[in-house]
Order: C-alpha cells, then sequence, then structure tokens
C-alpha cells in the first residue's frame, strides 16, 4: 500500500469532470498506468526493506465477526454502475480479519484514478457500531459482477480479498475453492509466510468486452512482485495469471498456483464423524496430468497428523484440486450445497522444469476450516535479486478438457470387512468405453508397500455401469501406507492411476 497518496484522503474530492463509468465518491490521487513502469516499482521496493502497510483504527479490528457482516457495499454505486460497461466493481471495507487496506486503482484512457475510502458507499444494518473513519481506514478488496445469465442483472463472479487470495466461480456455482498469488513455506516447521496483495488496477472495459483485466502489486518480508489477471467468467470461467517476482532472499519453498479448498469427511473416512450428511468437502481429489501422460487421482484425505505428499514430475502438464460428485443427495445440505462448488484445473504456460505437484493435508474437526493445500513447487532455489517470470492458465468450473481419455475414478470407500479382520478398499471408476465388454479382458495392478494384500477383485457395478475395484489390507503395525492402482487392457493403460495414503 502507498501510504502517502492515502493520506491524500482528507482534502481530496471527487474530480468533478471525471466520466461517470469511471468515478468513485472520492479520488485521491492520479497517475500515468504502465505495466512497464510497476515492474520497476516493484523491483526498486524489492531492493529495500519490507515496510508493512499501515493497519486500520483498532475499533475495525475488534469487529465480531456478525458485526462485520453488518455492513456491505452497496451495488447500486458501484464502479461502472448505470453504465453500459459489462463490468461492475463493489469494495469490502477493512477491519476484522483484514488488518491492513488495500489500494485500488481504475484505470481508463492510460490514467490510474486512486479510490479513498467512502463509507456512504456501503449500507449497514441499525445494529452496526459507529466507527471511526480516518486516513488510516480503506478497503480490503474487490469484487467483480458482469451480466452473466440476464441483462441488466449483474452477478458476481470472482473476489479478491485477504493475503493474496482470491476465489471465483464457473457461471451458477457457488463459492467453495480459493486461490493464492503465491504460497511461500506452507507446511515448514519455521512457519508459513502469507505475501499479500497490496495495490490492484482494475482496466476500464469497452462495451462488448468479454475479458476483463486486473493487475496486483505483491508484497511481503520475501519478495515484491507484479500479477496480471485476464479473466473471462462463464462456465467454466478462464483466468490467464502472468507474474513476474523480485525476491529479497533465496526462495527453496515456493507454491505456483497455489490452490487451498477443504475437506471434511467422504466414503473413505465417514466413521469419524458423526454427521447426518453422507460428505462435506469443497473439493473431493487432486488430479494431476504429468509429463509421462498419466492422469493421477489422488483422494482427499483428513488425516490426524499433518501429511505432505509430493508427486515428482519434471514439466507438469496441469493439476488441480476436484469436485466430481455433483448429485444433491450425495452431501444432503440444501445450504451448502457442495455439490455446486467449482474444480480448480491449473494449466502451466511454457516449461516449469523440475519439481513437485505438493499436496498438504490438515486435519481439522469442522467444515469452516481451509485444511486442503496444492500448489507446484519448483526443485530449484529462486535466487535473490533475480525476476522470475511464470505463467499459467485456470479453469474454474466443472473439471478440465483435453486430458488422456481414460476412465476417471468417480468414489473410494474405504472401512472395515464384514468381521473387521481386515481393511477393504472399493474404487469405482466410470462407465467408459476403455472398460466395456467383458471385464476378464481387463487387468489391475495393486501395489501398497510391504503391506500383506490381497490380489483384488475386478466387477461390474450394476449401480453405476462401471468397474469396481476391490482389495483388502492388514495394517498391522504401520501407520501410513502409500498405495496404488490402476487397470490395463491389452497392456494399454485404460484408468486414471490411483494413489491413495491410508494413515491409521
Amino acid at each position: 500500500m502507498n501510504v502517502t497518496r492515502r493520506t491524500l484522503l482528507a482534502t481530496a474530492t471527487a474530480f468533478a469532470a471525471m466520466p461517470a463509468a469511471a468515478r468513485a465518491e472520492v479520488v485521491v490521487a492520479e497517475a500515468p498506468f504502465s505495466l512497464n513502469a510497476l515492474l520497476a516499482e516493484a523491483q526498486t521496493l524489492a531492493a529495500a526493506p519490507y515496510t508493512p502497510g499501515t493497519r486500520v483504527p483498532e475499533e475495525w479490528l475488534n469487529l465480531s465477526y456478525d458485526q462485520y457482516r453488518m455492513i456491505w457495499f452497496n451495488s447500486q454505486r458501484g464502479i461502472w454502475a448505470d453504465t453500459d460497461r459489462p463490468l461492475q466493481l463493489d469494495m469490502f471495507p477493512a477491519g476484522l480479519y483484514f488488518p491492513r487496506p488495500v489500494e485500488i486503482n481504475i484505470v481508463e484512457d492510460g490514467m490510474a484514478r486512486t479510490l479513498g475510502f467512502d463509507i456512504d458507499l456501503f449500507d449497514t444494518t441499525d445494529q452496526f457500531p459507529t466507527m471511526p473513519v480516518d486516513t488510516r481506514m480503506g478497503y480490503s478488496g474487490l469484487r467483480l459482477r458482469a451480466e452473466l445469465n440476464t441483462p441488466g442483472i449483474y452477478e458476481e463472479f470472482m473476489v479478491f480479498q485477504g493475503a493474496s487470495y482470491f476465489r471465483a466461480i464457473a457461471n451458477r456455482q457457488n463459492y467453495g475453492i480459493s486461490a493464492r498469488g503465491l504460497a511461500l513455506g506452507t507446511g515448514d516447521a519455521t512457519g508459513e509466510e502469507f505475501p499479500e496483495f497490496t495495490r490492484f488496477w482494475v482496466e476500464a472495459p469497452h462495451p462488448g468486452d468479454t475479458a476483463f483485466h486486473v493487475h496486483a502489486m505483491m508484497d511481503s518480508p520475501s519478495l515484491t512482485g507484479l500479477y496480471s489477471f485476464v479473466i473471462e467468467p462463464g462456465r467454466p470461467t478462464n483466468v490467464a495469471v502472468r507474474a513476474t517476482l523480485f525476491p529479497r532472499v533465496d526462495l527453496d519453498h515456493v507454491g505456483i498456483g497455489a490452490l487451498t479448498s477443504m475437506f471434511l469427511f467422504d466414503d473413505t473416512n465417514h466413521i469419524r464423524f458423526d454427521d447426518f450428511r453422507p460428505a462435506v468437502h469443497d473439493s473431493e481429489g487432486l488430479l494431476a496430468w504429468n509429463n509421462a501422460g498419466e492422469r493421477l487421482w489422488r483422494p482427499l484425505a483428513n488425516p490426524r497428523t499433518l501429511q505432505i505428499s509430493h508427486f515428482v514430475d519434471d514439466g507438469p502438464r496441469g493439476f488441480g484440486l476436484m469436485q466430481r460428485t455433483r448429485r444433491v443427495e450425495d452431501y444432503a445440505d440444501f445450504e451448502a450445497r457442495y455439490e455446486n462448488r467449482p474444480s480448480l484445473w491449473i494449466t502451466p504456460e511454457g516449461d516449469w522444469g523440475a519439481g513437485s505437484v505438493q499436496l498438504v493435508e490438515i486435519p481439522a474437526d469442522l467444515e469452516v476450516y481451509d485444511n486442503i493445500v496444492a500448489y507446484w513447487r519448483p526443485r530449484a532455489v529462486i535466487p535473490a535479486g533475480q525476476p522470475y517470470d511464470f505463467a499459467y492458465r485456470m479453469q474454474w468450473g466443472d473439471g478440465p478438457g483435453g486430458l488422456p481419455d481414460v476412465a476417471a475414478v468417480t468414489n473410494t470407500r474405504i472401512g472395515g470387512n464384514y468381521d473387521r479382520s481386515a481393511t477393504v478398499v472399493a474404487i469405482d471408476f466410470e462407465d467408459h468405453p476403455a472398460l466395456s465388454g467383458d471385464v476378464a479382458e481387463l487387468t489391475h495392478h495393486i501395489s501398497a508397500g510391504t503391506v500383506d494384500l490381497s490380489t483384488g477383485i475386478l466387477e461390474r457395478n450394476p449401480g453405476t455401469g462401471g468397474v469396481r475395484l476391490a482389495f483388502s489390507f492388514t495394517p498391522g503395525d504401520q501407520t501410513a501406507i502409500e498405495m496404488r492402482a490402476q487397470l490395463r487392457r491389452a497392456g494399454q493403460l485404460v484408468s486414471e492411476v490411483w494413489l491413495y495414503r491410508w494413515t491409521a
């Protein structure tokens, strides 16, 4: 955040001559807009010690969760409301979980105009307390809305708020999984660092535009950076990301394309939860397409202790956290509507080199906690003082296309057998042409380290038309077992490669 600009709020007023399409209630500064100039500014910032932005007044930080929900942006006063532009922009107030305001700029005709905080842009209930508003107060993030279904009705599809978090949905979906601009040290014993988007620039769209441009400055003790997002709402909602990092220190644990989600339970661990619902999760599995051409499917887990898994690759083709189960009755939650949460798929641009898709699973006992993190971790250290560029595409929606055409895993069930003498794993594969015909023509391959493992049974699932592979094992005194299973026909892989880490 640029503190010197924000201090102008006390005396600045709206530019009277500014077109309504680009005017907020208060504009505190304007300057020429140039991405090259912002890159140079980020590099200069990285050469100086990190300085966190100013915090909002204490009264805003002390708001309760319920009180914070008593104030909301009046969308009728949003940026570009009552215009023919295809995008409208709302803001959120800082406070509670968001202690440092972000700077929001509107870009039009080559100029960036910085918005000052205006409490009159918000509505409140009559129970909302009287709050101080001075030069320290500001916005915590922004929301994008467009005409997705009905002319004249602007529906939200993307939000940037908190650290470097952002989230999007495909048309007619509900929010679930989130993304991050960058993850640093996730799961490390020394603790995680959360870089922050401190400044935003939203380019004014022209009538008829279907893609929208947002830029963000990132800052943290370890680095600065500049991000550019090209956003196309729809089903799916596509987001192209391009970023340049300027490290202040050597970065040995970086998460690119970082995803954050929630997994509480499903048919793998329902026995641990006294809950009327069959499953509770925003995402149910990690899908990865590796450089060897394999589709890897790893059902998510809610372990009793922190678990970190590495899927080593060189030049990954894609990865993401998927919500595949789409029937209402599979969740039986008419309020949360987990069946309507988006999947999120990451497609790298260019060669990302050697590294691994990393999956972090954190124990959780309630669905309010985001306990799943996935990202690409480069093997090489990113050195201090050297710019680091990367780009990728994001697909928010029902799942990716263009992957190898093999049978997907539709469900995994894990539990005791009839007399509890062994643990049974049942893997269901979809009804796919590659699995048609006589099941005897298929072969299955299972590995689980040194554990005592049955040979497995492969049979047609009469409920789905697909195929089920079931096997049992006795863990003995083992506390963690890495498992792998796949189906072949005439030696050719015809299914996803199922992976799982069983923990005691």
